[in-house]
């Protein structure tokens, strides 16, 4: 009985420890496109390429310009990058849950466009996060004659193996609006900092 009454206050503990892990806040979602404040052209563009470049490599650019008469959209493309597995905890391209465990079981693939168009002093941005998964030959398995190896070497995703299935293509799976959520909210912090702001210069 003694026992019971000592463990009591630390099995709690534990339990309220276990559900701060296991629970998450609300999730805010914010529109997409996203309307921004009034700013600096520049400076909403060298926010947009810095929190893009913590995800993807950027693959061309065009940066916004909103001075004046000359208003033109900006336009960002990243290349291909393979999702983060569950054992790559610091890679930020799959967001957590069901993205980063489909990423760990199958080889998928993403990329990012983002476009940011002026509306008066304002802009609205819109990020598009295109999902993809290989496909592959298999129709080799059965017929190859190819050893399998026991020399515990590990085969990296993107290597070819000798005998093993073949990349054919790849299958679009949509957006993955997860990680296009967290972009935006990135990018929206940055621009409304008040510490980061700079004065309209038109």
């Amino acid at each position: 009985m003694l026992l019971v009454l000592l463990f009591q206050p630390l099995a709690g503990g534990c339990s309220s420890l276990l559900y701060r892990f296991q629970s998450r806040g609300p999730v805010q979602i914010v529109p997409n496109p996203l309307m921004l404040p009034p700013a600096d052209d520049t400076f909403v563009w060298l926010q947009v390429v810095d929190v893009v470049d913590d995800y993807f490599r950027i693959r061309s650019e065009q940066p916004v310009q909103n001075r004046g008469e000359l208003v033109l959209d900006g336009r960002l493309e990243t290349s291909y990058l393979a999702g983060a597995s569950l054992s790559e905890p610091w890679r930020k391209e799959s967001t957590k849950g069901f993205e980063r465990l489909q990423s760990t079981l199958q080889s998928i693939r993403r990329r990012a466009i983002v476009t940011v168009r002026p509306t008066g002093a304002a802009y609205e941005i819109e990020v598009v996060v295109q999902k993809e998964v290989e496909e592959t030959d298999r129709s080799q398995d059965s017929i190859s004659n190819t050893p399998s190896r026991r020399d515990n070497t590990v085969a990296r995703r993107g290597t070819a193996i000798e005998g093993g299935p073949k990349t054919i293509g790849w299958i679009p799976l949509g957006r993955d609006e997860s990680l296009e959520q967290r972009i935006l909210q990135d990018i929206l912090g940055r621009v409304t900092q008040p510490d980061r702001r700079k004065p309209l210069q038109h």
